[in-house]
Parts: structure tokens; sequence; C-alpha cells
């Protein structure tokens, strides 16, 4: 059996997802996408997990796509990377990823790296990573949401300042356009994301789901169908047993510890 191309492991309610093939700088093959996938299907289906980590082993957080082995699998239909049981950690086709993912990164992020950052919720950089959106470049264009997501989370200049010319920046940079939510110093960044990640994790998990969903939603349909949820979202929630909790936490000042239910 070929080594695993991603690491899945799990720490309390995180999911701990790692790219893991350090020799080509974690550039992703086929294999690669499809683990992947299959790693965020099982973040998605499984009810004891809150929250997703992903992370990259080595000194790289990926190289980008491996068009040598990817190049030649595309079809007219395009490159088919979901199994059965995956979902596409892209999130640009196919069934959504209902848990936040908060994503640490560092050494090279090319393309579809800041990709998977755009489509995370959390993004944590170490200060010596590098981004490049590199497509341009190639003949080909971002596939993977950057038209789509930089846009909205940088701003139009600033995405197109890097998505057309295919330049490299850093990670002062990405922190000052928004790309990024921290700089840390370089080591350190896993720490930093599995911190945040169990932080996220010790909310109640059916209302940090809601409040995603919701956000998700004013952004993909707009503000009037976010906003006709809330109050109904607002219900079902006070009458969960996490509701419960976190008020009796709340009179008592104590930590609440919840149930997902």
């Amino acid at each position: 059996m070929p080594e695993p191309r991603v690491t899945v492991d799990r720490d309390g309610h995180v999911l701990l997802i790692g790219l893991n093939r350090t020799d080509k700088r974690n550039a992703a093959d086929l294999q690669l996408l499809r683990e992947l996938s299959l790693a965020y299907g099982e973040l998605e289906r499984d009810p004891d997990l809150r929250c997703g980590l992903v992370y990259a082993h080595g000194d790289h957080f990926t190289g980008g796509l491996d068009l040598a082995d990817v190049g030649p699998r595309m079809t007219g239909a395009g490159l088919e990377i979901v199994p059965e049981g995956g979902i596409d950690p892209w999130q640009v086709e196919g069934e959504s990823l209902s848990k936040p993912v908060v994503i640490a990164v560092q050494g090279i992020c090319l393309t579809l790296g800041i990709e998977l950052l755009l489509a995370s919720d959390i993004a944590i950089a170490a200060e010596s990573t590098t981004f490049a959106q590199i497509e341009v470049a190639r003949g080909i264009l971002p596939f993977g949401g950057a038209t789509i997501r930089l846009p909205r989370a940088v701003g139009w200049g600033n995405a197109m300042r890097w998505i057309l010319t295919g330049d490299t920046f850093d990670a002062a940079e990405a922190l000052r356009i928004g790309l990024v939510q921290e700089v840390v110093p370089t080591g350190t960044q896993y720490q930093r994301a599995l911190e945040i990640a169990k932080r996220v994790s010790a909310q109640a998990p059916l209302a940090v789901q809601a409040a995603l969903a919701n956000a998700k939603l004013a952004v993909r349909e707009g503000d009037a169908a976010a906003e006709a949820r809330l109050q109904p979202e607002l219900m079902r929630l006070i009458a969960t047993e996490d509701s419960r909790i976190g008020m009796q936490a709340f009179l008592s000042r104590t930590e609440a510890e919840f149930t997902g239910k």
C-alpha cells in the first residue's frame, strides 16, 4: 500500500488533517486530493468531531497541484477528486461542510493552498510563509475558488494584484490584506492553530454550526436570506440541551461542558 498522503488524527473534538507528501513539498497529486476529501467527509459525519485543523508536515504547506500527475487524469468533465464518502475541501461543488476548519500554513503556499485557506474559516501563517497564485503563469485560471473568494476576502484590487500577476507575496502582506488572521513565529503555527481549534470546539457545537451556516448563507444567497433564518435558528437552539447548559454556566460563572444536543 502506498504511504498515506494525508494523515488523520484526533485531539479531543478536533480532527487533525495533515498534508504528508513532504518529498514533493506537499504538491497535490490525485491520491492526496482524494485522501483529503475523505478526511473532510470524516469530519462532517462524526458527531464527536467539532472542528478540523488542516496543517502540513515538513517545511512547506504545498507547492500546489502536481500537474504531471493530475494533468493526464483530467477529462472533459473536469477532475474527479471526491470519492464516495468524501467532501470537496475547496467547497466549489457537492456537499457543504457544516463544521469549522482552522488552517496553519508555512513555507511555500501556492495556488490550491491559498484556495484551501480561503475555503477554511480561520487561518494562521508562519512568518516565513510565501504565497503565490501562479495559475496565469501556467496558462490556466485558479479553479479552486480564488476568483470567487479572494476578492471578497481581501478586496478587488488586492485580489487582482496577486491573481493577475502570479507574483509572490509574504505573510506580512497576507495579514495586511486579511488573507490570514494571525502571523506567528515559524514553528509555532501548528500549536497556535490547535489552540484556536480547541477553543472553537469547546463552544456549543450546534450553535457554532448554526452561526457558521448563517454567515455562509449571507455570502451565498444574500443578507435577506440569512436574516430570514435568524429567528427560526435562535428558537431551535434555545430548545437544545446545550442552551440550558450554557445558561446554567453563565449564572454559576463556571465553564460550560457542552454535549452537542
